[in-house]
């Protein structure tokens, strides 16, 4: 940490500059001040001469967009960030990011303080960072953002800086043409050998930084450093010196073959199976970096505002290295940190540094040679711009937007690695060594005192790869002798989607012109970005101005674990707005909603259905044999009803799911076998056989008075018999019916033709009143109607609304292409759609006017999500496989995300449940297998 250099830039938005942290390879990082608020931050704020590159400042914001879809839990939330439109004139030029201070330790600069990790805090550190990785995969994406320089140690447990190969890069250059080159400081085997990177690669690099945690030193550092490549794609690695607890976990994760690595999930169960949050309770760093995270926030509280008007330090101040006592003083809060100097490749090009251009010593060969001061991008030497091809990487998304990289709103396709290397196929002699840095003067901070050094150690610890690990190519467009280099997808202007196999062999054309690395920018932005286009496929509204950067789900009031002792819950459903009832294989149980404190289990409730409200006081539950009333006190069962006196004239009553409830009514269907005795033969014929035939009834049941108050008879469905009904909509008069296609017999769907049918039956006697057919409303079709006698249905790929009555066409709102609808949900005036392009809106239920439609931003396709709305029915709610997604209902604004890396059993797969939620006045419970998280919502 030192103080401001003349050239710094004062402010930042709302913030204030007061320090310079540490700069990287392609971003300085500034303590600074809300001076309004108190608040500090780490800004991290993109070199000017990079800045100045259109495909740098893409991949910038596009890794910043991932750090917003990320925050929470590990990563640190965004605070600002460099909107041209909240800034003023002189500061619109600049890029950054604002991330809240957390005081923490770069990984290298605590191995250099303590030596290795004991066992504990390597178990925590893994399956926090395994946790985060989860997420990240389960978008379908690649993080490629790990790194010692991008690991942070802090008090309640680690966090992640980077979020793509930008924020880890090793070294990152402008170039003339508006190009940018960028190499990264770690390899795996699929890279070297030119292949695409996947989640198994970001699993590679976990193995290597819980290696270097663990001893200090990387797995693969034995024998000549020009053949470190070769080494990381053939020989095994060292790990003896590894706990012998982790070493075969580690050993799995750097499997050569992507295959065989585990999977994040398993990986952060098995470190730590009570999720890293709860091993780390009560400490988990070693008293020498417990010590140094505390002094570090001290020394940060410690800082002044400068004073208007008076200069920052001179040249000869700017280039004094930290003093020893300073030793873990950098939080590194920001989105693009930078590896550990000692980790960077050789590079031969660097030039001797001028005074001043430091903070701490280093070897050269750290990164490229850089302006001795920080400019603006006025000042940067004069580069090109992207080729008017590459645009200006606007994809047309709304503030709300945030996504990963390489995806968003487009037709399903292969994804682009997230690097593509280029290794030349012969090695040429190794980079020569790197010189000493001219250490200077210290600068004075804030005091603190001296953090002891373990013996042998360097400030950030040995080098994650040799010197010279990465191959050297034969002079040429990236210069002589230089190691590969990436080529960064960026998200580029809309453009007509290409040929998914052309834009491959594009790529790989570039490729193989660029010697000894890839090259991003000037001519080649065009090719390198086609795989990438994106178009917007939802309407959006004007874009609200906003301060702080949304996406990040709020604090949970409470969470629930339900015990792995027990069965993973079948139905879950809430009571009176008191209780969470869970039912399981095993039994029943209750949560209270208020502390989220389970409060009574109950055996009699096994394989129970959701649970109702029987009146003021009582839960009622349907389980395979009886109706139950429980006391919502302990659960105990205060009346029970079996099926066989409550229905004795239908011996070996089946009943089905509930077809659904309105007060204190419930409809559900239910069969039963009877025997059908043959007719009397004629004379001289010989007696036929008794036949067995399914009876099924729809029901009416009244379940405070506990009585039945109908019964019709209804076909029976497929096998066993039973058939599923749902209750679509309620009208005085009548309800309305769909059965669910599973449980159609064959010749039923033979007589459907392919279409669908709605049965209305009389709401006091039960009695069928009509079936009717809509358009082409399929038999799968999703439908649901009103109150007033509207039914919408899925017809293709529209919404189609009719008149229930008439089956008279309303109006259409036409869906995306290769997309249906799901079941939409009715909210006063308007209807909320949901697509399986993984779109939701909203429509007005008067005139199918469409209103708002948005994207929940889980790339591809895949079932529709299920929607809820909150108690106030101003958010709305969309929950799948992989998120869930908070819009507000109004207008569609994007309010936050929220993922859980869900269960996972240490030798198996990550269990990839779906997530379901309630709502209730101003909580939405969020449910993924066993984890129950309660949220406050509007």
């Amino acid at each position: 940490m030192e103080a401001l250099r003349q050239d710094d830039p004062r402010r930042f938005g709302r913030f204030t500059a007061l320090a310079r942290f540490d700069e990287g390879a392609s971003a300085v990082r500034y303590v600074a001040r809300d001076i309004a608020s108190g608040e500090t931050a780490l800004i991290t704020a993109a070199r000017p001469e990079l800045a100045a590159v259109p495909v740098f400042r893409r991949r910038f914001q596009a890794e910043a967009r991932t750090a917003e879809r990320l925050a929470g839990g590990w990563v640190t939330p965004p605070l600002d960030t460099g909107d041209p439109a909240e800034t003023s004139a002189s500061e619109a030029e600049l890029l950054w990011t604002a991330a809240g201070y957390v005081p923490a330790l770069p990984l290298a600069e605590a191995i250099g303080i303590a030596g290795p990790l004991p066992e504990r805090a390597l178990r925590i550190l893994g399956a926090g960072i395994a946790e985060i990785l989860s997420r990240v995969h389960a978008a379908g994406s690649v993080l490629q953002g790990l790194a010692p320089g991008t690991v942070l140690l802090a008090a309640d447990g680690p966090r992640l800086t980077a979020f793509g190969p930008l924020g880890a890069a090793a070294s990152a250059e402008a170039r003339p043409g508006g190009q940018l080159s960028v190499r990264l400081g770690y390899l795996t085997p699929e890279q070297i050998a030119g292949k695409e990177v996947s989640a198994a690669s970001d699993l590679f690099v976990l193995g290597l930084l819980l290696a270097y945690a663990a001893t200090g030193t990387t797995p693969f550092t034995e024998g000549p450093a020009e053949e470190a490549t070769r080494r990381i794609a053939e020989d095994e690695p060292e790990l003896d010196a590894v706990p012998a607890e982790l070493r075969e976990l580690i050993a799995h994760c750097l499997a050569k073959d992507p295959e065989q690595r585990p999977t994040a999930g398993t990986v952060a169960a098995e470190l730590a199976l009570e999720g890293a949050a709860g091993l780390a309770r009560g400490g988990w760093l070693p008293e020498p970096l417990a010590a140094a995270v505390a002094d570090q926030e001290a020394r940060v509280l410690a800082l002044e505002v400068p004073e208007e008007g008076a200069d920052a330090a001179g040249p000869g101040q700017a280039d004094a290295p930290a003093a020893p006592e300073e030793a873990g003083a950098k939080p590194g809060q920001a989105d693009a940190p930078a590896a550990p100097e000692e980790a960077r490749p050789e590079d031969p090009r660097t030039l001797p540094e001028p005074e001043g251009a430091r903070t701490a010593p280093e070897p050269e060969d750290a990164r490229p040679a850089d302006a001795p001061a920080f400019r603006k991008p006025a000042d940067a030497p004069a580069t090109a711009t992207a080729s008017a091809s590459a645009g200006d990487g606007d994809v047309g998304e709304d503030r709300g937007t945030t996504r990963f990289l390489n995806t968003g709103p487009r037709p399903p396709q292969n994804d682009r690695p997230t690097t593509q290397l280029a290794l030349p196929h012969e090695l040429t002699a190794p980079a020569p060594a790197a010189r000493p840095a001219q250490p200077a003067a210290p600068l004075a901070l804030p005091a603190a005192p001296a953090t002891p050094q373990q013996p042998g150690h360097t400030r950030g610890g040995p080098a994650p790869y040799p010197a010279a690990a990465l191959p050297a190519g034969p002079a040429g467009p990236a210069g002589p002798g230089q190691g590969p280099m990436v080529s960064l997808p960026v998200p580029p202007a809309p453009a007509p989607a290409p040929d998914p196999a052309a834009s491959r062999r594009t790529l790989l054309a570039i490729a193989a012109a660029a010697v000894g690395g890839l090259i991003v920018g000037g001519g080649s932005v065009a090719a390198l970005g086609a795989g990438d286009t994106a178009r917007a496929t939802d309407d959006k509204p004007a874009p609200k101005p906003r301060r702080t950067l949304p996406g990040q789900a709020p604090e949970p009031r409470w969470t629930y674990a339900h015990p792995a002792s027990e069965s993973s819950p079948l139905t879950t459903a809430l009571w009176q707005d008191k209780l969470l009832v869970v039912t399981s294989e095993s039994q029943a149980s209750a949560v209270d909603l208020r502390t989220g404190r389970r409060l009574w289990q109950r055996a009699d409730g096994a394989k129970g259905q959701a649970a109702l409200a029987a009146g003021a006081d009582l839960v009622f539950v349907a389980s395979p044999t009886e109706f139950l009333w429980l006391s919502p006190e302990n659960g105990k069962v205060v009346h029970r009803v079996r099926y066989t006196e409550a229905f004795d004239d239908l011996p070996g009553l089946t009943v089905g799911r509930l077809a659904g409830s309105s007060g204190p009514v419930i409809w559900f269907t239910g069969s039963h076998t009877v025997t059908v005795k043959a007719p009397k033969p004629k004379k001289g014929k010989k007696k036929g056989k008794d036949k067995e035939v399914v009876e099924a009834y729809f029901f009416a049941y009244d379940i405070v008075q506990r009585k039945e108050l109908w019964r019709t008879p209804v076909p029976a469905g497929r096998a066993p018999g039973t058939p599923a009904y749902r209750v679509v909509a309620e009208r005085s008069a009548d309800v309305l019916v769909r059965q669910d296609a599973a449980s159609l017999t064959a010749a039923e769907v033979k007589k459907a033709k392919g279409k669908g049918s709605v049965r209305s039956f009389d709401q006091k006697t039960g009695k069928l009143l009509w079936t009717r057919q809509y358009g082409a409303a399929s038999l799968e079709a999703a439908t649901t109607g009103d109150e007033d006698g509207t039914l919408y249905a899925a017809v293709g790929q529209d919404l189609q609304a009719f008149e229930a009555d008439t089956t008279k066409p309303l109006w259409r709102v036409e869906g995306s292409a290769g997309s249906w609808f799901g079941t939409p949900l009715i909210a006063g005036p308007l209807i909320h759609t949901t697509e399986r392009s993984r779109l939701v809106g909203a429509v007005e239920r008067e005139s199918g006017r469409l209103v708002w439609r948005r994207s929940t931003e889980v790339p591809g396709t895949g079932p529709t999500p299920s929607l809820t709305l909150s108690g106030s029915e101003k958010t709305l709610i969309a929950s799948d496989a992989i998120q869930v997604t908070a819009f507000s209902a109004a207008d569609g604004e994007r309010l936050w995300k929220f993922q859980d890396i869900g269960s996972a059993d240490p030798k198996g797969k990550t269990v990839s449940a779906w997530y379901r939620t309630l709502a209730f006045g101003e909580t939405v419970v969020v449910q993924r297998d066993r984890s129950f998280y309660a949220f406050p919502v509007a």
